[in-house]
């Protein structure tokens, strides 16, 4: 337990997109008058809508993470995941990666943990789907779509490798259809590699049961996407989904036996389950907090981005959606409401509407309506690059660098085989096993 004290302080529990800026903006507000304290399970903030780009090939994995201490230089960072919450003795509990722990005391808490991958009761799927919520998945589903494809050049059974080439996603959002839009183009970049796969149907399926494709998107623009992928070869089923998932095949709705090693889970995200845990009111399991983004009953305790309920004043009766562009801001103006719940400023409710939305579909391919004004094609492209690259906060020039890099030269497709996939379970309750292995393994978006 830290040492008694005299000062204020602030935790935040979580470092998205919420946690990262409200830090950020809090420390500016506060000074020196009050210690803020970050604890977060990983030392970096992930800008999560190039991770489809990471999985590619495209970009590399360090550059779409920023140092948490390097950024944050006025706030205390603790490296562990909070277990706990003690709303009556008001202290945070959280366990260190190495096995150790620690417990520290607030005055204001301000969750921000975000989310995890959405289970559905579907038999199979936690055990043999992949998700992609953070770095670890998606380099591993690197890895594994280059290794599968290695492994069918050289596969003597017909049915093997058909099924070794054959890629299901679930999730027809904006995630799943950057995985599969991004997915297929480094298959065709790697089939051109391997002499063994010449004439082999590389096979893509986008499953949802929506439908229609990007179902948060106005209809134009999901006609653009849809006609993408299409053009590209992607299967993509709406009104479908899987009904069970086993070693080595899947069995979608319609009754269809698809043979596959690679189920890629991207149907939505729930909120962490450190909510669960709270003697507070939840919503859908996100915890129900007023438009200052403060827990009914606990006045002390406030919560934004995916794991919180927030008002959508711009919609009444309705919650924001689990959005970066919302998390993003939603930080910035809990920072400032609890700044003056300490006495700095004035408290504001959270109000704001979206400004469009970007879906990159790989190469010159996107769907974009920065506000309000629908664009596909290279100038979607051009614009959702450029607000990737003002929206990060760090590596801008190493992210360009990689893209004028891939334009001039084809992008490196090997693999590490490094992460196994008992690293990366799709049920957040299921304890990972260790990150790195080695040997082989054979096993929503908005402007932000």
């Amino acid at each position: 337990m830290m040492n008694s004290r005299t000062r204020q302080r602030v935790v935040i529990v979580g470092a998205g997109f919420a946690g990262f800026n409200a830090a950020r903006e809090l420390s500016k507000r506060v000074g020196t008058t009050t210690d803020v304290m970050v604890i977060n399970s990983a030392d970096y903030f992930l800008y999560l809508p190039l991770m489809p780009q990471v999985a590619a090939g495209l970009v590399e994995p360090r550059h779409v993470c920023v140092s948490l201490p390097g950024r944050l230089r006025r706030v205390q960072f603790v490296l562990g995941t909070v277990q706990r919450v003690d709303g009556v003795r008001k202290k945070v509990s959280w366990a260190s990666p190495e096995g150790g722990s620690g417990q520290v005391g607030y005055d204001r808490l301000i969750l921000t943990a975000g989310s995890v991958n959405k289970l559905l009761p579907i038999p199979g799927v936690a055990e043999y789907a992949h998700g992609f919520r953070n770095i670890t998945e998606a380099i591993y589903l690197r890895d594994h779509i280059v290794r599968q494809l290695e492994l069918a050049a050289v596969a003597t059974d017909a049915a093997e490798r058909a099924a070794r080439c054959t890629f299901v996603v679930v999730g027809a959002g904006y995630t799943g259809t950057e995985v599969a839009a991004q997915g297929q183009l480094l298959t065709s970049r790697l089939v051109r590699t391997l002499p063994g796969l010449a004439g082999q149907p590389i096979r893509w399926m986008l499953l949802d049961t929506a439908p229609r494709l990007l179902p948060e998107l106005n209809e134009r623009l999901s006609k653009t996407a849809d006609r993408v992928l299409r053009r590209r070869g992607v299967e993509v089923r709406t009104g479908q989904s899987v009904a069970e998932a086993v070693p080595r095949y899947v069995l979608l709705s319609n009754g269809e036996k698809v043979p596959t090693h690679s189920l890629i889970w991207c149907v939505g995200v729930r909120a962490d389950p450190l909510v669960d845990g709270l003697d507070l009111a939840t919503s859908r399991g996100r915890l129900v907090v007023d438009e200052f983004m403060t827990a009914p009953g606990a006045p002390e305790i406030y919560a934004c981005g995916d794991c919180a309920a927030v008002p959508d004043l711009t919609r009444p009766g309705q919650v924001c959606g689990m959005t970066a562009q919302h998390a993003q801001r939603q930080g910035r103006q809990v920072a400032r409401n609890v700044a003056a719940s300490l006495g700095t400023g004035t408290a504001r409710p959270y109000k704001h509407r979206d400004e469009g939305f970007l879906v990159d579909l790989g190469g010159l391919a996107a769907a974009a309506n920065p506000l309000s004004l629908p664009l596909s094609g290279p100038p979607a492209s051009a614009v959702t690059r450029g607000y990737h690259l003002s929206a990060m906060s760090g590596n801008r020039a190493r992210v360009l660098a990689d893209w004028v890099l891939n334009a001039a030269t084809p992008p490196e497709t090997t693999s590490f085989a490094a992460i196994s996939a008992e690293s990366v379970p799709l049920d957040a309750d299921r304890p990972p096993a260790h990150a790195l292995k080695s040997g082989l393994h054979d096993s929503n978006r908005s402007l932000r």
